[in-house]
């Protein structure tokens, strides 16, 4: 099995210009998104300049042509800085982008690699009211018609979806078969009888949208359906496998970056005549966060490595999405005691790492979720 110690020299260079983006584009705007609930535009036109928002989208189609781990190289290194924008390029990459080059046929990525790697942002529609985790119980319809498909359903928890122009939606075509009827398809926002409905306000990520995602009567032509007819349980399965990497890796940057700010806050506050950090509670405080978030990295990273190297990575996707989601919320928390008082004032970072660290062990599979995955696995 391949695992990784440390990255290439091409790999720690790709992360460094992900930083300077991240530093340079998304920290000065990072306060004003959270306040407004808004994705600054400049920032998705810039993600998309640098080719972040296809990265393992082949170069003959606009892309970069790059690993799963790069994509998660690039999620953690914004994720420092802002995890809703994180969560932005995760789920653009580690899910509808590779549902694309796994199951899409010639005519599909001609069309939509070279939009996805340059121009439209994409989401990922599976969620219901009623259909958490039980994804399968989905109850969105697909009727089959002469030319092509209808779609009648409403999604919920829908990130990305105010801003995305391609949805990957998940419907069933055959309910009397169940989870075997499900079938994925490919909506275009514009088209009459799709629109997006509430925009949720939420705790944490707050720049990154998350919306109802409605379909009324929607009609698709044959050749939006991706991958096979009632296959898209297995679409749906293994990307989320690759997805819970991503968030790994985005749960991962933001506990490095709620350490970062509290390492440096304890160096430049002082009290009883000394800074914080001369205390050894603080010293042994950070140096635990340091040995977290270390583990952490290293199975974001040996699950993306085997990812890429082909082999199955469904026990290691599950081991770190549960352990990263866990050490993201447990640094978050320790990092805003570091600042004391002022670590629940909005005017410094803590909080908000605090706020977006929730969702770790929420969404793309719940911890409990994973737990019963891995328990699974260790049975085989």
């Amino acid at each position: 099995m391949k695992s990784i110690t440390r990255l290439s020299e091409h790999e720690l260079m790709f992360q460094m210009e992900i930083t300077k983006f991240a530093e340079s584009v998304i920290r000065p705007r990072v306060m004003e998104m959270d306040e407004k609930e808004w994705m600054d535009p400049e920032i998705i036109k810039k993600a998309f300049e640098l080719g972040l928002m296809g990265i393992e989208i082949p170069e003959k189609f606009g892309g970069a042509g790059g690993s799963f781990l790069m994509a998660c190289l690039a999620v953690e290194a914004i994720s420092k800085v802002d995890p809703s924008v994180g969560v932005l390029v995760d789920v653009q990459n580690t899910l509808v982008n590779n549902i694309f080059k796994r199951w899409a046929n010639d005519e599909q990525k001609a069309k939509y690699f070279p939009r996805l790697a340059a121009t439209d942002v994409a989401s990922y529609c599976l969620t219901e009211a009623n259909s958490g985790s039980d994804a399968f119980a989905l109850k969105c319809k697909a009727t089959e018609t002469p030319d092509g498909y209808i779609l009648n359903g409403k999604k919920v928890f829908i990130t990305n979806a105010k801003e995305a122009q391609i949805f990957v939606v998940f419907a069933n075509l055959n309910p009397e078969q169940g989870y075997k009827g499900i079938t994925a398809f490919i909506v275009e926002k514009g088209t009459p009888g799709f629109s997006i409905g509430k925009k949720e306000q939420k705790l944490g990520i707050r720049a990154s949208s998350t919306c109802e995602v409605i379909l009324d009567n929607v009609k698709l032509p044959k050749n939006a359906m991706i991958g096979e007819l009632g296959k898209g349980y297995k679409i749906a399965i293994e990307t989320l496998n690759e997805g819970r990497i991503g968030i790994a890796a985005q749960m991962l940057g933001l506990a490095g970056g709620a350490f970062d700010a509290a390492f440096k806050y304890a160096g430049e506050r002082a009290q009883f005549g000394k800074n914080i950090n001369s205390f050894q509670a603080i010293q042994f405080q950070l140096a635990e966060l340091a040995i977290e978030i270390e583990t952490a990295k290293l199975m974001v990273y040996n699950a993306a490595a085997i990812k890429d190297s082909g082999e199955d990575f469904t026990k290691e996707a599950a081991m770190a999405k549960y352990h990263v989601s866990g050490v993201a919320e447990r640094v978050a928390s320790s990092a805003l005691e570091v600042f004391g008082g002022y670590g629940f004032i909005k005017e410094y970072p803590a909080e908000k790492f605090y706020r977006d660290a929730k969702i770790g062990k929420l969404y793309e599979g719940t911890s409990n979720m994973q737990l019963a995955t891995i328990y699974k696995l260790l049975e085989k």
